[in-house]
């Protein structure tokens, strides 16, 4: 027992190695298999939304290896640079280990903090609020690193412990209040209950981990308690890391993929998510209308029927984005002013999808308009997408409208209306090419996602019939 404490390789350490890979294993299946099931959900690489889970899981396998590598689970002789105590118990477990993980915890709690209550886009992107959250913990690491107060077991002096346990909590108290912030927002996809879970069960495992950690460090020379301890050590971390991303989920929409159902129905658009009646949908039971080509468009537009007709039209001429924008943002039209979280909601969506620069259907609108849409102070004011509607309006007259009255859709449009008036409703409505473009509700759906403010003025050609 005496041998195996201080160079490691008892039977308690292949034990607690096993289980930390095979958490490993399952975390990884766990961030990945839905997406591989469902690879038309797969969110952008370009923001936080896809890098903040992907970081979380990276920094999960950086803290269970720090842990395993400084703690003399198995034996090995330090001789290289890179085996040293300094490496991994000082930089890899701490600002690229548990402090990445609890950083980006913060990141996320801080995004609904700002969208949910201050009503407004966060001022700071996801790849600059990470690594200022970070800054203590690398400093801590510098400071460790300098003053080298680690034995040649990787234990710290008793007089370094305090501030680093105190490092530890003071980051779980961070990701508390925020979550305390938002306790009274009645969140549509279960963000805060799934938070407080994850808090209330991640706190739970540090405290022990902490405790394990403390007696790992102080009693060096108690051989029984140092195998104990460090057994405990990379088993609770282990279930820490496996648990905190499971139930603390990063991209509330994605729960309708995850392998844990939560939903009945996978739900095709953000309108139907929101539960805004008939969102998507084309009824049968709508009453036709004569469309005279001489009103103006977005009085025709509001017209289902006509609105699906043209939008067809515009997907053919690979041009539709300003349709489906026109589309989502009558949508949100209909949400009440009274009921702010699912207009958040909708208005995040059509922000990553239409709004920020790269976004998947990007419209072309000026970038004094963009610029005023992502910096607005009230994402549920009724106005906050209308100078974007005039802009896109006025090219979808120039551009769409006038090749629209001559070609096949309208034509089609006509017919149909025209058997509809005379009461033979046909049977099945699938005269259009609808495109599977139609509002899907991808990844970058939600109020975590980030990164919304464009880089520059990005007047692209998108709505231009070619």
């Amino acid at each position: 027992m005496a041998t195996c404490a201080v160079h490691g390789g008892c039977p308690s350490d292949y034990v607690a190695v096993s289980i930390a890979i095979f958490c490993v294993i399952l975390l990884i299946v766990k961030s990945t298999l839905p997406f591989l099931i469902h690879k038309d959900k797969v969110p952008s690489g370009k923001g936080s939304a896809f890098w903040i889970p992907v970081i979380q899981v990276i920094a999960s396998f950086t803290f269970l290896l720090s842990i395993l590598m400084s703690v003399n689970f198995l034996k090995y002789k330090k001789k290289h640079w890179w085996l040293s105590c300094y490496v991994w118990a000082v930089w890899v477990e701490g600002p690229l280990g548990f402090g990445l993980l609890m950083s980006c915890r913060i990141a996320q709690a801080f995004q609904l903090y700002y969208v949910f209550v201050k009503r407004r886009l966060p001022p700071i992107r996801s790849h600059i609020f990470l690594p200022l959250i970070l800054l203590p913990w690398i400093a801590g690491a510098a400071l460790i690193h300098v003053k080298k107060p680690l034995n040649y077991r990787c234990h710290m002096q008793t007089y370094w412990i305090i501030p680093v346990v105190c490092l530890h909590t003071l980051y779980v108290a961070v990701l508390v209040m925020f979550t305390g912030a938002i306790r009274h927002i009645e969140f549509r996809f279960d963000e805060l209950r799934d938070l407080w879970q994850g808090i209330l069960v991640s706190a739970s495992l540090i405290g022990v981990w902490v405790s394990a950690y403390i007696l790992n460090e102080v009693h060096d020379d108690i051989s029984w308690l140092q195998v104990a301890s460090r057994f405990l050590l990379l088993i609770t971390a282990s279930i820490l890391v496996l648990v905190f991303f499971s139930i603390s989920i990063s991209q509330p929409l994605l729960s309708q993929i995850s392998l844990r159902k939560r939903e009945p129905l996978e739900f095709k658009t953000m309108g139907q998510a929101l539960g805004i009646p008939d969102s998507g949908l084309l009824l049968q039971r709508e009453q036709a209308v004569v469309i005279d080509p001489n009103e103006p468009l977005d009085k025709l537009l509001l017209n289902k029927r006509f609105r699906q007709s043209f939008l067809a039209f515009a997907d053919s001429c690979l041009a539709g984005e300003s349709v489906h924008f026109f589309e989502e943002v009558h949508e949100l039209g209909t949400i009440p002013i009274d009921d702010p979280v699912r207009r958040i909601y909708m208005t995040r969506h059509i922000i990553n999808k239409y709004i920020i620069a790269g976004a998947a259907m990007e419209v072309n609108i000026s970038h004094r308009i963009r610029q005023d849409i992502l910096t607005t102070t009230d994402l549920t004011h009724p106005d906050l997408f209308n100078n974007a509607l005039n802009e896109l309006m006025q090219l979808m007259k120039t551009n769409l409208a006038k090749d629209y009255w001559s070609s096949m859709y309208f034509i089609r449009f006509k017919e149909e209306a025209s058997v509809r008036s005379n009461g033979h409703e046909m049977e099945h409505t699938t005269g259009y090419n609808f495109s599977p473009r139609l509002s899907s509700v991808h990844a970058t759906d939600d109020p975590f996602h980030q990164d919304p403010f464009s880089r520059g003025s990005s007047h692209d050609s998108h709505d231009s019939y070619p």
